[in-house]
């Protein structure tokens, strides 16, 4: 590990020098750095089975399965102790966002300890770990995975094309001319938890053009990386986005990324998840934060809540397990047993697992659920975020032979949703701001109501939760003239031009 040592130790160097030279990584030095970084991955690349060629002359699929869209980050992942946190002044389990300077003082400080580079970012890991899960043509045909958004010009940008190639990711708009890679600097302590610090880099900047519309519309699925929302004037671009997904019937998929990303850019969350969203990722805490309540709120009313807004919803609990939200009820997800050594990364491979049961034409959301709680929790029982290829492979397989063995059902169960069917969930109107506005505070007062009540009747509470939801949302839909639910062909899945693409 001594190579990633010195590479990380050159870029704490250039961060400490003048303006002129740390303003981006070109020149002899600076790829030497790169040419560093590269090494220390490969080193640290002890996949039983390996990924695709490294090279770009491949010819593209014309139908993509799903599309990334969000910001290359590289990512520098290391194990430090709470003492380390302390003496920077970190809160541990937190994300910062911090700039070249404060960047260079803790990659000084990590030096002489054990870290990797890899090619990083929420979005990067679920996709990569989608791209391994599907790479074979194991209870289906092969995906194709694609990436789109920002990326600088500079070595550590050409790096992070590199590894995403290799695995099976397709990184597919321009670099940003003259544009510096951000980079995370990733530190965990001995008790799983990490705490994130990440630098924005120069290239933060993504436009919508023909080609990435183009690319959109020959996608099954859109993925939004909440982090976006923290670029200038980026909602303009996911918003047309967006649209663009709606149009030729893709689904559209945000992931939340981080509490303090949800409070500043607030509103841009709700009017993309309003609005466009098909499926929501996110964690307890994240999804508390887009529903304004307490921390002392349980994650399924957070869940419940937001299935009113969105058709599917995903949110994790950590070690006690997660919760996938459907029309104001909640499927509790017991989590998969592991001994935990990083749960870096647990998020993201939880999406890529409810993201691998659409693809794969899972309607159970019970079923899903187990399917994503596996994959998250082989990644938490090691170190680092990515989904191993030979761990992918085993887990494809053994999701192939459940779907094919078992016929799925649901009961009718508290933590079940009655014909709990993917295909009941897409709610096809358009909720005007306003009006979704008018229903967040009439939904927030009941949500007081409800709970209060329940707690009294806390023996009952499944059946009385669901049966005062269940006229809540009658009562909502009447006063704000929305209308029912629509139970078409289109219920979020894919189209029957997108099945094409798929087959």
């Amino acid at each position: 590990m001594s190579t990633a040592n010195d590479a990380v130790r050159r870029l704490s160097s250039l961060s400490s020098s003048s303006s002129s030279s740390s303003s981006g990584f070109s020149g002899r030095t600076d790829d030497h750095v790169a040419g560093e970084i590269q090494d220390a991955a490969e080193d640290d690349d002890y996949e039983v089975i390996a990924d695709g060629d490294d090279t770009t002359s491949h010819s593209l699929p014309e139908q993509w399965d799903v599309l990334g869209l969000g910001q290359a980050m590289v990512d520098f992942s290391g194990i430090v102790d709470d003492e380390f946190l302390d003496r920077l002044g970190l809160e541990k389990g937190t994300r910062k966002v911090v700039n070249h300077e404060e960047r260079g003082r803790v990659l000084r400080a990590m030096d002489g300890c054990t870290y990797k580079a890899a090619a990083g970012g929420s979005l990067s890991n679920s996709l990569v770990a989608l791209a391994r899960l599907g790479g074979q043509p194991i209870g289906g045909p092969a995906f194709n995975v694609a990436m789109a958004g920002s990326i600088g010009s500079d070595p550590l940008g050409g790096f992070y094309r590199s590894k995403l190639r290799r695995a099976n990711v397709n990184f597919l708009s321009a670099p940003v001319k003259d544009g510096t890679t951000g980079t995370v600097i990733v530190l965990t302590t001995p008790d799983a938890q990490r705490t994130m610090l990440a630098y924005q880099g120069t290239s933060s900047k993504i436009n919508y053009d023909p080609c990435l519309a183009s690319l959109i519309s020959k996608t099954n699925i859109l993925v939004v990386e909440g982090y976006l929302f923290e670029l200038p004037d980026t909602i303009k671009t996911i918003t047309r986005a967006c649209e663009e997904a709606r149009r030729s019937g893709a689904l559209v998929a945000v992931t939340a990324s981080d509490v303090s990303c949800i409070e500043r850019h607030y509103d841009n969350f709700w009017e993309i998840m309003g609005n466009y969203a098909d499926i929501v990722f996110a964690n307890s805490n994240e999804a508390r934060a887009f529903c304004h309540f307490s921390p002392d709120e349980s994650p399924i009313s957070s869940t419940r809540y937001l299935s009113h807004f969105v058709p599917l919803v995903s949110v994790t609990d950590g070690p006690k397990g997660s919760y996938i939200g459907v029309k104001g009820e909640a499927v509790y997800i017991p989590p998969s047993p592991c001994v935990p050594v990083d749960t870096c990364g647990a998020g993201d491979a939880y999406a890529s697992g409810i993201l691998y049961g659409i693809l794969r034409g899972v309607s159970d959301l019970k079923g899903m659920g187990a399917v994503a709680a596996k994959v998250a929790a082989v990644v938490v029982g090691q170190q680092g975020t990515r989904l191993r290829v030979q761990d992918a492979v085993e887990l494809a397989e053994s999701f192939a032979f459940h779907f094919e063995s078992s016929t799925i059902h649901s009961d009718l169960s508290s933590d079940q949703i009655s014909s709990c069917s993917i295909d009941s969930c897409r709610i096809n109107f358009w909720i005007p701001r306003e009006q979704m506005e008018k229903a967040q505070v009439l939904v927030a007062h009941i949500h007081v109501f409800i709970s209060a009540l329940t707690r009294l009747f806390y023996v009952y509470v499944g059946a009385a939760q669901s049966w005062l939801w269940e006229r809540a949302e009658t009562a909502i839909r009447k006063f704000c003239d929305i209308g029912p639910y629509s139970h078409d062909a289109s219920h979020l899945r894919l189209s029957e031009g997108k099945k094409r693409g798929l087959s």
